[in-house]
């Protein structure tokens, strides 16, 4: 059999599908190809409308994961164009979907696909629908990635954390000599997206720029900072339906600068990291960041200041570049499945023991 999978995560920003196909021949998983699809404007529009209970939400959801099959299997055959790889020579498509409801609280997660159409469009057996098994054993189903981090990044003699920075913050803590840990902090880039897009018109902040321009309402990020979601103890995780504008405007009179607001959202996610590392990691090292959010240069610089006793770089230092790490992981996670391997970290999720995760599709 092949050691050809590819790996695709669109996550909590809806900005688009990530596509990695990755060798796992040798000891360390290789980066052969990747490539990357935007949502068209209406297609994100379509996914945050689904995100609020409306009418007809059924046989739109349906719709949707339609379309999200055929974008997933464009992003699939692009990557492998790029690599030169046929189809036939792909041992499986990971695919995590679209998260439109994360509810463990309720037993139940809820990502939009259409696996059985993805591998008919594709020829390739696709693995799918990740988090349901670790719910049903009581976990929480995110982060995931965890495991995939302690498998490729784990060093024996370092304490090193994974911070990856896409819609959501979530944390991975290897320490030598202890299980590893894991867990959501917050908001990544969710709410600074969502703000940018309502008072910009733009998809997001280039580079924190805009963040970067105003001042931290001290006030406001104090009352942001007691939701009882930063004072849980882990395992947690959290979404879109914890943390969204409706969210936000609880906390604004409406006097506030737009660009202050900005400012004061950069720091709720960074001073949610630190909170975090103090509370339930102690002992800070070498912080190695990925994700979209690499790419807000106010946030990496707000970091840095907020935690100079630490190391902090991206990933591309340990040799997997931070924009396809989530991409890679689902990768790993689909050769697990396939190998009926467990995939989750009951550490991190909370589940009530090891499980393989996923469902499997022929080809």
């Amino acid at each position: 059999m092949t050691d050809l999978i590819v790996g695709l995560m669109s996550g909590t920003s809806l900005d688009g599908v990530d596509a990695a196909l990755v060798d796992f021949a040798g000891a360390v998983p290789e980066v052969i190809a990747t490539a990357y699809l935007p949502y068209s404007e209406t297609l994100r529009e379509h996914v945050l409308r689904l995100h609020i209970p409306g009418h007809d939400d059924l046989h739109q959801a349906e719709l949707i994961a339609n379309r999200l099959a055929s974008l997933y299997a464009e992003a699939t055959l692009a990557v492998l164009d790029k690599a030169g790889v046929a189809g036939s020579e792909v041992r499986a498509i990971g695919c995590h979907g679209q998260t439109i409801r994360h509810a463990p609280q309720h037993g139940y997660t809820l990502q939009l696909n259409n696996p059985a159409l993805l591998a008919e469009l594709t020829g390739i057996m696709v693995v799918a629908d990740f988090r349901s098994r670790d719910i049903a054993a009581g976990g929480q189903g995110a982060p995931l990635v965890p495991a995939f981090h302690s498998a490729l990044f784990r060093v024996a003699e370092r304490n090193r954390l994974i911070l990856n920075l896409g819609g959501i913050a979530n944390l991975t803590i290897l320490l030598p000599g202890k299980p590893t840990f894991g867990f959501d902090c917050g908001p990544g880039n969710m709410l600074l997206d969502a703000w940018t897009q309502l008072h910009l018109g733009i998809s997001h902040d280039n580079g924190g720029r805009w963040a970067a321009s105003g001042k931290v309402l001290a006030e406001l990020l104090a009352q942001l900072l007691e939701d009882e979601f930063f004072k849980l103890q882990p395992p947690k995780s959290c979404g879109r339906e914890q943390f969204n504008l409706s969210w936000l405007n609880k906390y604004l009179s409406g006097r506030e600068s737009a660009v202050d607001v900005q400012a004061t959202l950069l720091a709720l996610t960074v001073s949610a990291i630190h909170q975090a590392i103090l509370n339930w990691c102690g002992i800070i090292g070498e912080i190695y960041v990925c994700g979209g959010g690499v790419h807000n240069l106010a946030m990496l610089k707000r970091l840095k200041e907020t935690l100079p006793e630490a190391e902090v770089r991206t990933t591309e230092a340990l040799g997997l570049p931070a924009d396809w790490v989530e991409a890679v992981a689902f990768a790993w996670l689909a050769r697990c499945t396939i190998a009926g391997i467990p995939g989750n970290l009951p550490e991190v999720t909370g589940a009530r023991g090891l499980r393989v995760l996923g469902a499997i599709y022929p080809a």
